[in-house]
């Protein structure tokens, strides 16, 4: 039994993790963390609004009371503060209309109430005219002041209210040491609530802005974590299956620029290994047949042979010793177009006359084939790539067309521009690929024979592959009812 599925294997799989990006684990951790933290900061920050509001307040009311014990002095010495003219401007203070705009909040009536007694805790004046002759002493504001001490109290007005207390602040009215009353300043909590609430309504308000803009901001992050790794991986898996491939760039993220460097500097020592054993024997096992031939021919020419064989020999070895040359030649123009990762400029390339030129070259193919060769191609037509390159793929194309071409009929080349491509196409009439030779064609060394007998270096059509991949195209294949078309497409902007 296979071990893959035994019950163990069977539950780990059942109970396996899903397969979560990196960049979205990272941005649940960033969700997790903004969120406590603004909770924390919030609740802080809110709970703190309302004794900072109130410990604000009661200053101010502590400096407001000491003004007026200041102010009452000289009448409680006089003994006539209840019926004299401060009185009645603390009356009259207490029936004021405001008409204040306070951060946007509307005051209307005055929220202080004062009251002033005598030594014995008895109110002498009420700006509000409630309390007037009522025996106030035992109350702490006015009880410990006469005492000397900071008097203050909270008393609630309604005790299933909370925040119906209001605040009383009392200072004494002196004379040289003597305490001969006090002064309470009282102002209802309720007065200030509507800025507390506005201040905790702006603190959530811009915390959940700003926890909105953060989480989008780690999303963001995360988005360019998880796609600089996609990028990387991209690479890394291209480079593995040994496809061309352009190195990411990272601007932000330059640790990712480091590794990416790291695995081309790999890549390219394991591809220098790899590609120095694989072509010493490609180069070794295709070099096989032309040596033996030639020293085959070698032989023969050393013994007694008639004038006709010993042309023939002599032929067999120049002809052998020239497929020998174009093969290393070929092998070497196919390494240095394998090690270019990328076309180091782009220029705008004319077709037309690049196509008319080589046509010239082959005037020589077509008086020998007897086959005629045919340009469709308009002068505007244009490819966007390393010139010598695009030549020399085209050349290629031509040269394998006249040697599989039945003897006087037509090469066609035919040139069509659309909208984001350019194709270039060769036809001939001749024999048809295979189907099993299809997908081979374009393999290193992969040959078909020719009708001549000729043998070629089987490079032609990867030589052709590897051009079209530096230049983001395709190499397209196919039999037509007549030949066989190979078409060039180039994507263009």
């Amino acid at each position: 039994m296979s071990l893959n599925n035994s019950p163990g294997s069977r539950i780990d799989k059942l109970f396996q993790w899903p397969k979560i990006p990196l960049g979205f684990r990272l941005f649940l951790l960033y969700v997790v963390v903004v969120i406590l933290t603004t909770y924390v900061v919030s609740s802080t920050v809110i709970r703190e609004i309302k004794p900072t509001v109130r410990q604000v307040s009661e200053e101010t009311l502590v400096d407001m009371a000491n003004l007026l014990a200041t102010l009452a002095t000289p009448y409680m010495q006089q003994g006539n503060l209840a019926s004299s003219e401060f009185s009645k401007l603390l009356v009259h203070f207490g029936k004021r209309d405001p008409q204040a705009a306070i951060w946007g909040m509307d005051k209307s009536s005055i929220n202080h109430r004062i009251y002033i007694t005598d030594a014995d805790g008895i109110v002498l004046v009420d700006s509000w005219q409630q309390d007037v002759g009522a025996d106030f002493s035992r109350w702490n504001d006015v009880y410990l002041t006469l005492r000397g001490e900071y008097g203050a109290r909270s008393s609630a007005q309604s005790a299933d209210d909370p925040n119906s207390t209001v605040m009383h602040v009392a200072a004494p009215i002196k004379v040289g040491d003597n305490i001969i009353g006090s002064v309470t300043v009282a102002k209802a909590n309720r007065s200030v609530q509507p800025f507390i609430d506005n201040a905790k309504y702006r603190v959530l308000t811009w915390l959940v802005v700003m926890s909105v803009v953060a989480l989008l901001l780690g999303a963001l992050i995360a988005w360019r974590i998880n796609r600089a790794l996609e990028k990387l991986a991209d690479y890394a898996a291209k480079m593995g299956r040994g496809e061309k491939a352009k190195k990411p760039v990272f601007r932000i993220f330059y640790e990712y620029a480091q590794l990416s460097d790291a695995l081309g500097d790999m890549r390219a020592k394991l591809d220098g290994k790899n590609y120095v054993e694989q072509y010493v024997q490609t180069l070794t096992h295709e070099l096989k047949s032309p040596l033996s031939a030639i020293k085959g021919a070698s032989e023969l020419l050393q013994t007694p042979l008639s004038e006709q064989k010993l042309h023939l020999f002599a032929g067999n070895i120049e002809k052998e010793s020239e497929r020998m040359q174009d093969l290393i030649d070929n092998l070497l123009q196919l390494a240095r177009l394998e090690k270019q990762p990328q076309l180091q400029s782009r220029e705008q390339v004319l077709l037309a006359p690049m196509i008319t030129q080589i046509c010239d070259s082959m005037l020589a193919r077509v008086t020998r084939t007897g086959a005629s060769l045919s340009l469709d191609c308009d002068e505007h037509s244009y490819v966007l790539g390393d010139a010598f390159l695009v030549q020399q793929a085209l050349y290629n194309l031509v040269e394998n067309a006249f040697d599989f071409v039945a003897a006087d009929s037509d090469v066609q080349i035919i040139v069509t521009q659309e909208l984001h491509e350019t194709r270039v196409a060769v036809r001939n009439q001749g024999p048809h690929i295979p189907d099993y030779a299809l997908d081979k064609v374009r393999e290193r060394f992969y040959s078909l024979p020719r009708a001549d007998g000729h043998k070629s270096t089987g490079l032609g059509l990867t030589f052709v592959e590897q051009i079209m991949q530096l230049h983001h195209g395709q190499l397209h294949i196919e039999n037509t009812p007549d030949g066989v078309c190979v078409t060039l497409i180039f994507k263009t902007p």
